[in-house]
Order: C-alpha cells, then sequence, then structure tokens
C-alpha cells in the first residue's frame, strides 16, 4: 500500500507497527527514527526496519507515509523536527492516546502540511513495553480510533483507514473532544486509581504486612499501577480537563457507595453491585466481539474472541438418545422480567432462560434503576418498583437482536413519564416495528419509528393513554402484548381480538401476578389502573428449543429422546400436532400445571415421517418452530406444503428464503412461495449453509446432517445463544456430531 514508511518512536506501538506491515507486506521499504541508536540497532536486528536514523528529518525523507508513535508531551517538538523532511505527498499519522492536544500541536508544527495528518490511536497495548515486545498480532481484531478534523483531507484520512483495516484492526471515527472524554472514562481514570490505591496503600506504616497478604483482586485491580509512570503523567497533564471531569463521575459513584453502606441500605448496594457485574458483562463482550451469553461466564478477555461468531460443521448420520432438559421459555423470560419489573415488592423466578434476547430484556430494566440479582443458574430475584415506578434510563436501550423485548417493551413505556428510545443490532433494525405503534398511537401513545417504520422507537413521555378495542388484522402475540401492557396505564378497558389464537402467556402471566385479563372467545380485556403483586414463578423449558431434538430424534433411525418439563400451553402446541399429523411418534407424559402454565415431558421416538398440507390455523401456534419443521419435511416421504405464513419473511431473517436456500444446497426439491414453500422429501447431500445469523436456521440446519449423506457446514451461528445456549454442547451429549469452529475470518 506504501513505498516508504517511517516510524517515528519504535517502541511497542512503533515495533508492532514495522510488524504488521512487514507480515501483510504493506510495505516496501520500512524505516525507523529514534533517538536511541540502541534501539534503531534492535529493530534492525529484529528484522523490524530496513533502515534507521536519529535524524527524524532524515528519517521521514521521501516517505509516502509517516507514524508517529512518541509520548504525547514531546508531539510537537518530534513534529517540528521531522516536518522539514516531509515531502508534499506524505501522510503523516499518530499513535497517540490523547487526541484533543495532540491536533493542536500538529497544527503548529506541521503549517501547511497539517491537511495530509490524520490523528488516530490504535487501543491496545500490553504489559511489555519497548522494541523487543513488538508484536504482529497487536493491532488485529483490536480498535483504532481516527479523529480526523474538519481540515483532513478526506482521501488522507481513507488511505490510513484502509492501511489500518489491512492490518486487521476494525477503525472507529470519532470526534476529538469525544474520543478524550471516552478515554478519560474508560481508560485514563482506571489507570490513575490503580496508581492512587497502590501509593496510599504503600505509604501505610505497616504497607508491608498489607502487601504480603493482599489477594488476587489486589494484584488484579493494580496490575495497570505498573505501567510506564512517565507516559501516563503525559497522558494526564494533556488531557487534564477530561481526566478531572471523569474523576468527578467517579467520587459521585463513591459517595453513593458510601451511603448505601452507612445507612444500610441492602437494596441499593445490590442494585448498585448487580448494574456493574451486568455492564462488565456488557463491556467484556463488545470488546471481544463475543455474546453476552458467554462474557458473563468468562473472564479471559482475549480467549473469547476465538468463536466470536462460530461456524457449525456437522458430521452426517448418527441419531439422538437420552434426557435432555433444555433451557427455559423464552417468551415467558421476557414476561416474567417485565412483570416482575413492575409488582410490588419481590419476585423469585426460576428456569429463567440466561439467553441473549432475555437478558436484553432484563438489561433494560436494570437500565431504569430496577434491582435485579443474578441471573445463576436460571434462578432470578427481581425487586419490583410497581406501576409506576421505573425511571428514565440515561441512554436509549438497546434490545440486541430481540424483536418481542422491543415490542413489548414499546407498549409497556408508552405509559411512562419519560422518554425513551428503543434500539438494536443491524438485524433487529430492519425489521416492522408500526404494527406496534399504530394501535398505541390510537391509545394516545406518542411513537416515532425510523425509517420505513423500523427502529429505532422513540417514545415520548407523559401521554395520557385511553382504553380502546383493538381488533388485529393479522394474528401476533406481540402485538396483543403490546396492547395490553399499555392498557394496563390507560384510562378505562382496553381489549384485543385476534383471527386467530396466538400465545396467551402475557395473560396468564397477569392474572399469576394479581392482574386480571378477562378472556371471551378471541378477545382479552383488561382494566387500567390496577397492580400487580410479587411472587414466585417457575418458567417452563422452552417448546421452541426443544422443537430441534423433536424432529431430531423423528427423523434418525434409533432415536429416542425425552424432553422433561416443557411448556405445553395450547397456543404453542402446533408443532407437536403438525409432527404428529406428519406420523411422528411424540408422547406427553407427567402432565401438570406449573403456574397457570401446563408443562409436561415429552416422550419422542423416531418415526417414518409423511408430507402433509399443513393446515393454515396451525401456522401461528408454531410459527417459530417452521424452520425445525422444514427439516422433518424434507426427510418426510411426499410433498409437504406450507401456505400462510408470511410472517416468517420478517423475523430474524427472511426464514423463507433462507431456509430454501439452505435446502437447495442440500439438494433438497422445493418451490417458495410468497406465504410459504412446497418441499419433497427424500435423500439430500451436505454442503455450506449461511444461517444469516438467525438462531433458528442455524439448529435446524444442524438437526438435518442426521440425515445428510455429507457433513453440513453452518456459518454465522453465534446467535444461537439468543434462545438456546449451550446448544452444542447439548446436541452432542445426545449424539449430533457437531463442531464448533473459529469463523472462515478466523483462521
Amino acid at each position: 500500500m506504501f513505498r516508504r514508511v517511517a516510524i517515528i518512536g519504535l517502541g511497542l506501538i512503533g515495533g508492532s507497527f514495522a510488524a504488521a506491515l512487514r507480515r501483510q507486506g504493506l510495505a516496501g521499504t520500512v524505516v525507523a527514527g529514534s533517538r536511541s541508536a540502541r534501539t534503531l540497532e534492535q529493530g534492525l536486528a529484529l528484522g523490524l526496519i530496513d533502515e534507521g536514523s536519529q535524524d527524524l528529518a532524515l528519517a521521514v525523507r521521501g516517505a509516502d507515509l509517516v507514524f508517529v508513535s512518541t509520548p504525547v508531551s514531546v508531539m510537537e517538538t518530534v513534529l517540528e523536527k521531522l516536518a522539514p523532511g516531509l515531502s508534499d505527498r506524505a501522510l503523516v499519522t499518530d499513535g497517540g492516546s490523547v487526541k484533543t492536544a495532540v491536533i493542536d500541536q500538529a497544527r503548529r508544527a506541521l503549517g501547511a502540511h497539517f491537511a495530509r495528518f490524520v490523528p488516530g490511536h490504535p487501543i491496545a497495548g500490553k504489559e511489555k513495553s519497548g522494541v523487543e515486545a513488538a508484536d504482529a498480532d497487536l493491532y488485529r481484531r483490536h480498535r483504532v480510533i481516527l479523529t480526523p478534523v474538519a481540515d483532513t483531507d478526506p482521501d488522507a484520512a481513507r488511505r490510513v483507514r484502509a492501511l489500518w483495516t489491512a492490518i486487521g484492526a476494525e477503525v472507529l471515527s470519532m470526534a476529538p473532544e469525544h474520543h478524550d472524554q471516552v478515554l478519560a472514562e474508560t481508560s485514563h481514570l482506571p489507570h490513575l486509581l490503580a496508581f492512587s490505591l497502590v501509593d496510599t496503600l504503600a505509604r501505610q506504616g505497616d504497607s508491608t504486612e498489607i502487601f504480603r497478604y493482599a489477594a488476587g483482586g489486589f494484584r488484579d485491580f493494580t496490575r495497570i499501577a505498573g505501567s510506564d509512570p512517565v507516559m501516563w503523567h503525559d497522558i494526564f497533564r494533556e488531557n487534564r480537563g477530561a481526566v478531572l471531569d471523569a474523576l468527578g463521575l467517579f467520587r459521585d459513584g463513591i459517595d453513593r457507595f458510601q451511603r448505601a453502606i452507612e445507612d444500610n441500605d441492602s437494596e441499593a448496594l445490590m442494585g448498585i453491585m448487580t448494574r456493574a457485574n451486568s455492564a462488565r458483562a456488557h463491556f467484556l463482550a463488545m470488546n471481544a466481539r463475543t455474546s453476552y451469553t458467554r462474557a458473563r461466564h468468562s473472564d479471559d478477555e482475549t480467549g473469547m474472541t476465538q468463536h466470536s461468531d462460530p461456524t457449525f460443521v456437522v458430521a452426517p448420520g448418527g441419531r439422538l438418545q437420552g434426557r435432555l432438559r433444555v433451557p427455559g421459555d423464552k417468551s415467558m423470560s421476557h414476561r416474567s422480567i417485565m412483570l416482575a419489573s413492575l409488582a410490588e415488592g419481590s419476585t423469585e423466578i426460576g428456569g429463567f432462560l440466561e439467553g441473549e434476547d432475555a437478558l436484553a430484556t432484563l438489561q433494560a430494566f436494570r437500565d431504569m434503576g430496577v434491582v435485579i440479582e443474578g441471573p445463576h443458574n436460571g434462578r432470578v430475584l427481581v425487586h419490583g418498583v410497581g406501576l409506576h415506578g421505573l425511571k428514565a434510563p440515561g441512554k436509549p436501550l438497546y434490545m440486541g437482536n430481540s424483536g418481542t423485548s422491543m415490542r413489548l417493551l414499546t407498549g409497556l413505556l408508552a405509559g411512562q413519564a419519560f422518554d425513551t428510545e428503543l434500539t438494536g443490532d443491524a438485524s433487529l433494525s430492519k425489521r416492522p416495528m408500526e404494527r406496534v405503534a399504530r394501535p398505541l398511537r390510537e391509545m394516545g401513545a406518542v411513537i416515532e419509528t425510523g425509517e420505513g417504520g423500523r427502529p429505532p422507537v422513540r417514545i415520548r413521555g407523559g401521554a395520557a393513554l385511553k382504553g380502546i378495542h383493538y381488533d388485529l388484522p393479522m394474528a401476533s402475540a406481540q402485538v396483543k402484548s403490546a396492547v395490553l401492557l399499555a392498557g394496563l396505564y390507560a384510562e378505562g378497558d382496553t381489549s384485543v381480538t385476534e383471527p386467530a389464537p396466538t400465545r396467551d402467556h402475557t395473560e396468564r402471566m397477569l392474572n399469576g401476578f394479581g392482574y386480571p385479563v378477562r378472556r371471551d372467545g378471541a378477545t382479552a380485556t383488561l382494566s387500567g389502573g390496577g397492580a400487580l403483586r410479587g411472587g414466585q414463578l417457575d418458567v417452563p423449558a422452552d417448546i421452541s428449543s426443544a422443537a430441534f431434538f423433536l424432529v431430531g430424534a423423528s427423523i434418525a433411525e434409533g432415536g429416542e429422546v425425552t424432553l422433561p418439563h416443557v411448556g405445553v400451553n395450547p397456543t404453542r402446541t402446533g408443532v407437536i400436532d403438525i409432527l404428529k399429523r406428519m406420523g411422528a411418534d411424540i408422547r406427553l407424559e407427567n402432565q401438570r400445571d406449573a403456574g397457570g402454565e401446563p408443562v409436561a415431558d415429552l416422550v419422542v421416538k423416531s418415526a417414518p415421517l409423511k408430507g402433509i398440507v399443513i393446515p393454515e390455523e396451525l401456522v401461528p401456534l408454531a410459527i417459530d418452530e417452521l424452520p425445525a419443521v422444514f427439516i422433518a419435511a424434507a426427510c418426510a416421504e411426499g410433498e409437504t406444503v406450507l401456505r400462510g405464513a408470511e410472517e416468517l419473511r420478517v423475523k430474524e431473517s427472511d426464514r423463507i428464503q433462507v431456509m430454501a436456500d439452505g435446502l437447495a444446497t442440500l439438494g433438497v426439491e422445493h418451490e417458495v412461495y410468497e406465504d410459504g414453500i412446497r418441499i419433497v422429501g427424500g435423500p439430500y447431500g451436505g454442503g455450506e449453509v449461511e444461517s444469516h445469523g438467525d438462531h433458528r436456521i442455524a439448529m435446524s440446519f444442524a438437526m438435518a446432517a442426521l440425515r445428510a449423506s455429507a457433513p453440513i457446514t453452518i456459518h454465522h451461528c453465534a446467535n444461537v445463544a439468543t434462545s438456546f445456549p449451550g446448544f452444542a454442547e447439548l446436541a452432542r451429549a445426545a449424539g449430533l456430531a457437531l463442531e464448533v469452529q473459529a469463523p472462515r475470518e478466523d483462521r
């Protein structure tokens, strides 16, 4: 990419930059400038550079890129010394951890050449320093922040961005002032605190004894106090204003903690620590590009990157056997957190699904001031705040990939006194939200959606809601639930009539929390102004997760699986009804009631399946399980026809088309309709399937391998954690030959 690159300052940062250029073949000649002759000799000996000079103007002569990686306190002097040697075409960039001050220095030192200066900051490092610690992988999968200003040459910024990307970094752009604020809070403040704590204890009369008995937590927290004092001295001075602001925020937090201890306020203490615990998991997840679920159970910040978006490779054949407990019901887990948070008193929840989507809901209520302990092995304790006890979040509520979270919360938040904004990931940001917003506006809610009626969703607080009767234009439990939840805050009665039965977890759970919902045929009604009472709630195993094993055990000869304590709510058992019509051998044993929800142990044995026309009235009762049914259809004798399932096109992916594409890869004959598909069963092969990040697509094709004649490779399976954390391990234990591999770009 560059004929000649000059690196000024050949320590860890500059040396690693040189090593990365070398490995990727991004520079013809690499030259270093340093005041230390010994450093230049080491760089030459290590093969990092081709030439070196203590004269900085000479070092940069003829270079088309100059990378300055010196302490920020000497940056201006360095830039002044190298400026006379710059050619007109040379780009200049830096690695300084403070940007506002460096930009001011560069503007003074470089004069007319300032337009070719692209300020940057690689967020990478390690405890060792010096050129001997240079690491060609230091920047790989780490972030580099560029902070160009109005007079930065756009082409210069583009080329610097392209270089960092080629090295393997993720490049972000940010305003210089914002960069300095963020880094003060996330990097500079922690170093300041570590230096301060160690210094404070070292000044105690008996500091030797204190350090002798310090535990691992002290070592971990104070590790960064071993950083270079000269470098951090410069940073604290150059970023003085932002560091002082961050220190003020921390002082406020310490005061809150102190008051909670002084007042013996157990709930305030638990709130601080549970929010911190959750926030740290979010940080690890974002930093490692992995799932929130994995982050909660890992302290290995570097190792977590290995399978950030894994690939499933499933060998053909095998059979499923055993007693398998699948995770808790996702729909009920969402609702349990919502209603428990709005209840008076505490609620203990068992069987909570610790998956991405349900955790997004949990985090949203933490962000609105609800103290939530856990989850620990599926148990959550929610300290309810009552219908009017939620607090305004200080930021948009992030729903990840969860459409249920966003749609139900839109209804619930329509009646709050404060403004809120709901956002989500790239997949959720493409999904329709007007179907929820429209009836809520009829109730008086003030709601804005993004382009095309998609997220973000902005809800204006303080609206006076009035009860309405709403006839659902299409069967949707999410829209029905959103309207009923808004009805909790509305004057008068709110009722919803649905054209076909949908899951009724919201109505059942509201009744369980002591808030009466009346049912008259297809219409559910509640009155506003009541109250919910906390208590105990047990979430059954999720029939949507069980569906993959129902199909897998059915299609592979010799399969027999028992799935205990599965929710068999009649609005959710469409998948069982469909599979039985196809000839599946499924029995419901030990049927019982658990907190108002029917549950049973499902026993399934392998059986020859036959193709059917799926009754349209069963489609809403099996909408989430239909991808698994597609695999059963591919293994059935004859053809299976599905119509009336257009809702599948607006899920986490266009599930009709994505499943069809995967079936085509395996060689399964099919025909796609706008609202469904025709699948002709028979032998099929293997191949590479793209899940498009849809968890149900990935798990469905994993089960397809039981009848495949060749391996099936399924890409982008990270979102399996949204509904079924531990799927791969449980499937392997049952007999599926599934291997989890790093994604192609990581290998």
